[in-house]
């Protein structure tokens, strides 16, 4: 099919599709799919930008768990591991030797509000606003789906995210309420995207896939005790 016919065949798909519904309904049916799993794998892919410049890409496999722990194996294109624990995020990089280690209350990393996946947060926390955008009026690549049929949600942060530099935070959910996209916006237009596929609940995950153990020689360098010294 050309490209003509795509742009005249859109609306009309669009008007097929039954009404849009309101925000508050996508949440809670987004929230209620994950509350309701113990476990929770997904392959994601990852991509980055700062300034409008060159993207770095990355993908792996992602795990959650009740409450609020995450697993996140990098696996190309190089092994790293970010692992919250319950109480602190690890950040580790094999290559480097190094493990960094901060108390999730206190940790400013971009995955962290995706905390809402493992049941330890909710959206109305991290949002002063949640609003639906209509595919039919969409004029951005932020705000338009990746497929016929799912919904975006635009995020406005509340103060405290906003005075960290979180600027903006678009959700895109599935016909199925699954998470299958999350683009993060922040100062100096740094743009974090995630996509997610694969999703797979309530399966068997070892308890020791939510611990950090440093290996042999691994220097662990302790964030809050940086912070201090700054201050």
């Amino acid at each position: 099919m050309n490209e003509m016919a795509l742009r005249w065949l859109s609306p009309l798909i669009l008007s097929l599709l039954p009404a849009l519904p309101g925000a508050h309904s996508i949440v809670h049916d987004l929230e209620m799919r994950y509350q309701h799993a113990k476990t929770l794998k997904a392959t994601f892919f990852e991509s980055y930008s700062e300034g409008g410049g060159h993207r770095i890409a990355e993908s792996g496999t992602v795990y959650f768990s009740r409450p609020g722990r995450m697993r996140w194996n990098y696996e190309s294109p190089q092994t790293k591991l970010f692992l919250v624990d319950g109480t602190n995020a690890w950040f580790y990089v094999p290559a480097d030797h190094t493990a960094s280690r901060a108390k999730v209350k206190d940790s400013s990393d971009w995955r962290t509000p995706i905390a809402l996946l493992a049941g330890k947060a909710n959206l109305n926390e991290l949002c002063r606003q949640v609003q639906v955008i209509d595919p039919a009026t969409a004029t951005t690549p932020d705000e338009k789906p990746l497929a016929i049929g799912d919904y975006v949600l635009r995020c406005d942060p509340r103060g405290d995210s906003q005075d960290s530099g979180l600027q903006s935070v678009f959700l895109e959910v599935n016909p199925e309420d699954y998470l299958v996209r999350v683009l993060i916006h922040e100062a100096g237009d740094v743009v974090t995207e995630f996509r997610f596929g694969n999703w797979e609940e309530d399966i068997p995950i070892a308890e020791s896939q939510f611990h950090f153990q440093p290996p042999p020689g691994v220097s662990i360098v302790d964030e809050g005790e940086l912070s201090n010294e700054v201050h």
